[in-house]
């Protein structure tokens, strides 16, 4: 085939890395735009082939199954070769390697991939799903658990290491084909099954971390019934008795009784309800501290995997947004710089700041011009959705929202109440204030530098008894004027301080910090 991306664009950096990922509800490609710490799909499809649909009453592969699965992977070589992956990782889970006719079919699916494929064992998938979170979750520690159509596979994450692993045959096509429909069935079987885990208790009043699509569309349905203002699955949490209570309502339904529901796709409507089941069983049974969902699964394992050591050991989200202010701002050394420069507010006796926020703060220094091509009445507005919608990992949602808040100040300034995004109902008023803080910094940073790196490290901000002054030495005198006053003023009061402009070349009284 001609015409590929990596003929046609190798220069923008691409060096795309395919995943197809054989599970037992459906075949899906992801290609990666490159094998990195913070992954960002270039292209993103399934085929819902129901590889797993008989295999607990049959033993084996249905024909029909495997015609849609072997189709879709002609299709899915053929994407692959198109965007050019120069990297092609095949797996296959729970179906493949506990059908009677597994064997044949991956050698089927082979001859067509004219690749490899991994049938991975319950433990390998576990393990996968693990290094997943550990990719998308920051400091991630509790039980992960991976829902699919074939199995579920339960793994104790602890200190960023991996710690048993262990799988299921509960995921929701087995349970709706060994149930048949009862529910109180498919409770004792679910049951019986976590009855065999003696380990389950490690969980207790600890995270635990939801894998899988069954459990994404579990969230998507409570997102849409509480009227959340974020539409992003990864990361959501919600708290046990939340869960618990959700969850029984939701297995209590009919796969028919979800039709016209938009939040979920048709596909997932069937396997929900014994999902939601599944989850409320294993709650029950752990008693964790809250459910976190993670977007990060297998596929990312894999890609994680190939990742070198120090690569894995980044923070991903930094990397993604040094990655976003490459590609987006108009000086990377500028958004660099941002970050040393704000540093001063924020020591004493400035507000207090945790190595967390300290750790957002930075990141929202990257992301500051990220919306500087937009039309000057929309900047703040796109900014925001392209931060709140972002591939972000290593990230909460909470955390999430004092990023695109603080980017959106940055932009529109302080604004009235009745204005705010709804992203502000996501945290705190104490961190609300902090992303103002941020956003009316780098709006004085701005109207110093213009977006380019030299000039606030020569510029430096420090506190002075009750005032917070501003040093503009010659030659960065000239840039002093009434717009610039304004904003610092406006950064000065939210810091309950006096502003004040020092032109003189003497440092001796404030402890500068120059970058």
């Amino acid at each position: 085939m001609t015409g590929t991306l990596k003929e046609a664009e190798r220069q923008t950096g691409f060096d795309p890395v395919a995943v197809i990922d054989i599970g037992s509800n459906s075949v899906r490609l992801i290609v990666y735009e490159a094998a990195k710490r913070s992954p960002v799909p270039l292209f993103n499809e399934k085929a819902w082939c129901g590889l797993g649909r008989s295999i607990a009453s049959s033993g084996r592969l249905s024909k029909d199954s495997v015609d849609k699965a072997l189709r879709a992977l002609k299709r899915f070589r053929a994407v692959s070769d198109q965007l050019g992956a120069t990297q092609l990782q095949i797996i296959a889970t729970a179906a493949a390697r506990e059908a009677e006719n597994g064997k044949v079919f991956i050698k089927q699916a082979e001859d067509i991939c004219g690749a490899p494929i991994a049938v991975l064992t319950g433990k390998q998938e576990a393990e996968l799903a693990a290094e997943g979170v550990i990719a998308g979750i920051h400091n991630a520690d509790g039980l992960a658990a991976d829902l699919g159509g074939g199995s579920l596979e339960i793994i104790d994450i602890k200190k960023q290491k991996l710690v048993g692993g262990v799988t299921l045959p509960l995921g929701g096509l087995r349970i709706i084909d060994i149930a048949r429909g009862d529910r109180k069935e498919a409770a004792k079987f679910i049951d019986s099954q976590l009855a065999k885990v003696d380990w389950l208790e490690r969980g207790r009043d600890r995270p635990f971390y939801a894998i899988g699509g069954t459990w994404r569309a579990f969230a998507k349905l409570h997102m849409a019934q509480t009227g959340y203002p974020l539409r992003v699955t990864h990361a959501y949490c919600l708290s046990v008795a939340d869960a618990l209570k959700f969850a029984h309502l939701v297995d209590h339904l009919s796969p028919s009784s979800l039709e016209g529901i938009d939040a979920i796709s048709r596909a997932r409507r069937e396997t929900v309800p014994s999902g939601a089941l599944v989850l409320e069983r294993l709650m029950t049974c752990i008693k964790p501290s809250k459910i976190v969902m993670s977007s990060f699964g297998v596929r990312e394992g894999v890609l994680h995997r190939l990742l070198p050591k120090s690569e894995q050991q980044r923070d991903g989200l930094i990397a993604a947004c040094e990655d976003l202010a490459e590609q987006r701002t108009r000086s990377v050394e500028h958004a660099h710089e941002l970050r040393a420069w704000t540093d001063k507010l924020f020591e004493p006796p400035g507000p207090k700041e945790t190595a967390d926020e300290r750790r957002l703060r930075h990141a929202a220094c990257l992301l500051a011009d990220i919306g500087w091509r937009a039309h000057q009445e929309y900047r703040g507005r796109e900014s925001l959705d392209t931060i709140a919608h972002g591939t972000f990992s290593g990230v909460s949602h909470a955390d999430r929202a004092f990023l695109a808040l603080a980017v959106f100040y940055r932009h529109e300034g302080l604004v009235n109440d009745h204005k705010e995004p709804d992203l502000h109902r996501l945290v705190s008023q104490e961190i609300a204030q902090k992303a103002r803080i941020v956003g009316a910094a780098v709006r004085v940073a701005h109207m110093l530098s213009a977006g380019m790196a030299g000039v606030i490290g020569n510029t430096p901000l420090g506190y002075k008894a009750r005032k917070l002054v501003l040093h503009l030495p010659p030659p960065y005198n000239i840039l002093e004027g009434d717009r610039l006053m304004r904003r610092f003023a406006a950064l000065a009061n939210l810091l309950d301080r006096e502003p004040e402009i020092c032109f003189s070349e003497e440092l001796k009284a404030l402890e500068f910090l120059r970058v």
